[in-house]
């Protein structure tokens, strides 16, 4: 029988609707079909996208030996040149485009995925998520950084040669401002972290927990608005991703390679986003959300990862219909190989 489950982080009920559920099944994310021969990702076209700002050598700086390009987007979203001014015009609030637009190029190699990269060179994408976080931190236009990945065409993927992206903005977008909303009127009912006690209740429970270590664990969320919905949280409390100590980055990026390689050998290799909330930048000049002790003991930094297995119900009004139960799908992933 289904039912209906809210969200604490999110505030949001999601139908958990069982009676509608088929066996688990996925489906291999639709690549964009560039040759590696015009793909400005390669090694030896690094002329055809704009300087790095950050790159990670394996060893011996060579012109085309690194592990890891960070480079502006080449058409940016949003520009660090230029005043951060605000205005208005009548009821009407507008900011200029001031921000990052930031591409991380996740790996030389042209046909892997995230998923088939060693642990190292998985560690190595993660550890240039932090730093650039950190760097654009310092510029105190900017309030937010969004860390973001897209798997697949049908995820939202312009390019098949594996990539995330980071975009830093003056202000703190409505979803993300909410979220946090949220954890510091749980923190001021409770004088607790929200995610703090989510973690303490999952593990105890332990049927929607999928694996865990000493630093992290991974579970299918209790209100999962879509099948196969996880959260990856480091057990220590701390608000700042760029804060998280090297053994936590470690232990993130072996949790999220080997959960990406369950979803692979589980559903397909399916589509997906991927979504690293951490909280704002306590320096910003003019921050959207009051800053200080309480935001730092209330928010608590996680990535998220959202398949997408078919039509979403609900995706566009917020009234989601999940066929696949969180139990069910922790169950599955356990079972999987990592």
């Amino acid at each position: 029988m289904s039912e209906l489950r809210r969200d604490p982080l999110r505030h949001q009920w999601v139908v958990v609707a069982p009676e509608r559920a088929r066996p688990p099944e996925g489906g291999r994310a639709e690549r964009p079909s560039e040759p590696a021969g015009a793909c400005p990702f390669c090694p030896g076209r690094e002329a055809a996208t704009p300087p790095a700002v950050l790159v990670l050598h394996p060893g011996p700086r060579g012109p085309h030996d690194w592990c890891v390009r960070v480079v502006p987007e080449r058409v940016p979203a949003l520009r660090v040149e230029g005043n951060l001014e605000a205005s208005a015009e009548g009821m009407y609030d507008r900011v200029t485009g001031i921000g990052a637009h930031e591409v991380v190029i996740e790996s030389p190699d042209h046909e892997a995925s995230l998923a088939d990269l060693p642990q190292a060179q998985v560690e190595r994408v993660v550890e240039a998520w932090q730093s650039r976080l950190r760097d654009l931190f310092r510029d105190r236009r900017l309030e937010h950084v969004l860390v973001v990945k897209h798997h697949g065409v049908q995820a939202g993927a312009r390019l098949a040669h594996g990539h995330s992206q980071i975009l830093a903005t003056p202000v703190i977008p409505g979803r993300a401002a909410a979220r946090i909303a949220r954890a510091r009127a749980w923190f001021r009912d409770r004088r607790r972290c929200l995610l703090c006690d989510l973690l303490d209740q999952e593990l105890a429970t332990g049927s929607r927990v999928v694996t865990s270590d000493p630093h992290v664990v991974v579970l299918c969320p209790y209100a999962s608005r879509v099948p196969f919905e996880l959260l990856v949280i480091p057990r220590r409390h701390g608000a700042h991703f760029g804060q998280a100590a090297p053994d936590e980055v470690a232990a993130l990026a072996r949790a999220l390679g080997e959960t990406l390689r369950r979803l692979r050998r589980g559903l397909g290799d399916p589509p997906y986003h991927l979504v690293i909330h951490t909280a704002p930048n306590p320096e910003a000049y003019h921050p959207t959300v009051e800053p200080g002790p309480e935001l730092e003991r209330a928010w608590h930094w996680h990535l998220e990862i959202l398949p997408r297995l078919g039509p979403v119900t609900g995706w566009a009004s917020d009234a989601f219909v999940n066929p696949t139960p969180p139990e069910d799908a922790a169950a599955f992933l356990r079972s999987l190989p990592d």
